[in-house]
């Protein structure tokens, strides 16, 4: 009975030093959060969730290019391998958490002095060895792979937001600049016109030759607008083929076969608490799950400077075949049981330590910084929006009210009641107008996006990336 006790003491001793596990940092640290937003949120009318909203918003051709964005992007296929790379570093950590068994065989024949002639020998063992965790290193090192490979997951999800945002982003850029061509190749076309009367008035003495010279200058210089807003068109475009891999024809022919839908006043809702939005920040979560792996790996450094304990053990079995005879044997060991003792290294031990230490409070920093950035990046959105919001009404009165003015000093030229300054005047007025409001529009979408982005895209924090 006594013998019994014994030897479950002896098993139970390194499960007890395994438990002496060296104080850490905190894994969670406080990050300054305001408690409500200092812009108003965007919440008129019915509005879809925030997660995945391009899908909610009656636009098949966004969908679909974002899809294929997602599939080419490079972004997203490094975001892909980086969890790999996490994942068999956190396969590889916990492995030193358990024993290793090795196995090893061997055969020879030859002259044996022991049996005084030829033989064939055979052997066969397995090796098993086990270093006990005793001041928890081996856990730390564990729990800082567990946390890296979450945050590459959270990564994967940021990249996701991103191309998202990118092709929203070049595919409203692309729609606003198709409109602003409508405009300027509409005002191309009446300068055309007027350049054209003029010509005729001055070929029957009405008109001098400097104010058809006025028209025909205003009419190339409409075209020459017209050529630089073709050519952005045309970048947009080439540019939407590279953020997709769509060749080049097959994306025209679906842009050409997609009209462009209605924007909403709203397109989604973020939660009216700062917390709970930058919670659904990737960036943030990242931040925070790298605050826990400094933690742990500073846990790591600090049992390094103690001792360390190993145990091993093999089992085996030996054959000697000689003269139609064969001898086999088995044979096993537990043991030895080694205990390594830091005595001296030159301080690297404790540098390791200052290092890990230092890059904690490295990540501590980081993610209260990457905290303030979100919240900015949020408000600033924000601000964007309302500030649109507040502009439209009265940009589109002004448009509208300098394109009747133009109608009408259009009227008066024709009827030979306005100079042809006024008439260049006033259409420079409504091209202008004309040109801010499809602008507005476009500020608008962008802030849209932004703030889709600024708000983690609507991950709830949970870095389930494919395998």
């Amino acid at each position: 009975m006594r013998s019994t006790t014994r030897a479950l003491l002896a098993l139970a001793l390194p499960l007890w030093l395994g438990a002496c596990t060296l104080p850490r940092p905190a894994a969670e640290v406080p990050a300054p959060v305001p408690a409500g937003w200092q812009a108003p949120l965007p919440h008129q009318g019915h509005v879809a969730d925030l997660a995945r909203w391009w899908e909610r918003a009656g636009d098949p051709l966004l969908v679909e290019l974002i899809g294929a964005a997602q599939d080419a992007s490079p972004t997203l296929a490094q975001a892909r391998s980086r969890i790999v790379q996490a994942r068999a570093t956190q396969t590889a950590a916990r492995a030193a958490l358990l024993p290793t068994l090795d196995g090893q065989a061997n055969a020879s024949r030859g002259a044996n002095e022991n049996v005084g002639g030829l033989a064939t020998t055979a052997q066969a063992n397995l090796q098993a060895g086990w270093e006990i965790d005793l001041f928890g290193g081996n856990a730390a090192a564990s729990d800082a792979a567990r946390e890296r490979l979450s945050g590459a997951g959270a990564r994967w999800h940021e990249a996701r937001v991103s191309v998202a945002a990118e092709v929203a982003q070049q595919l409203s850029s692309w729609r606003q600049c198709t409109r602003q061509l409508a405009v300027a190749e509409s005002d191309a076309r009446s300068r055309g016109e007027t350049a054209r009367l003029s010509a005729e008035s001055q070929r029957a003495g009405f008109t001098a030759p400097a104010t058809a010279a006025l028209a025909d200058a205003s009419f190339a210089d409409a075209r020459v607008r017209a050529a630089q807003q073709r050519m952005q068109c045309e970048i947009d475009v080439k540019t939407l083929v590279a953020l997709t891999g769509r060749p080049e024809p097959e994306l025209r022919a679906r842009l050409a076969a997609a009209p462009a839908p209605s924007t909403p006043d709203a397109l989604f809702a973020i939660p009216d608490l700062p917390a709970q939005t930058i919670a659904q920040r990737p960036d943030v979560y990242v931040a925070e799950r790298e605050v826990a792996a400094a933690s742990a790996e500073v846990g790591n450094a600090r049992a390094q400077r103690y001792p360390r304990l190993t145990l091993g053990g093999s089992i085996g079995r030996g054959m000697v075949r000689t003269g139609g005879v064969e001898v086999s044997s088995n044979t096993w060991s537990i043991g030895p049981v080694a205990l390594s003792v830091p005595l001296f290294d030159g301080g690297r031990r404790a540098a390791q330590v200052d290092a890990a230490s230092a890059r904690y409070d490295e990540a501590v920093a980081n993610h209260r910084a990457t905290v303030r950035q979100a919240v900015s990046e949020v408000e600033q959105a924000l601000v964007r929006l309302d500030s649109t919001a507040a502009r439209s009404t009265d940009a589109r009165r002004a448009a509208e009210g300098y394109r009747r003015s133009f109608e009408g000093t259009q009227a008066r030229w024709q009827a030979g009641l306005a100079s042809l300054v006024e008439l260049e005047d006033a259409r420079r007025t409504a091209l202008a107008s004309e040109t801010a409001l499809v602008a507005l529009e476009q500020e608008r979408m962008a802030a849209w996006i932004a703030l889709y982005r600024a708000a983690g895209g609507g991950w709830d924090g949970v870095p389930d990336a494919p395998r």
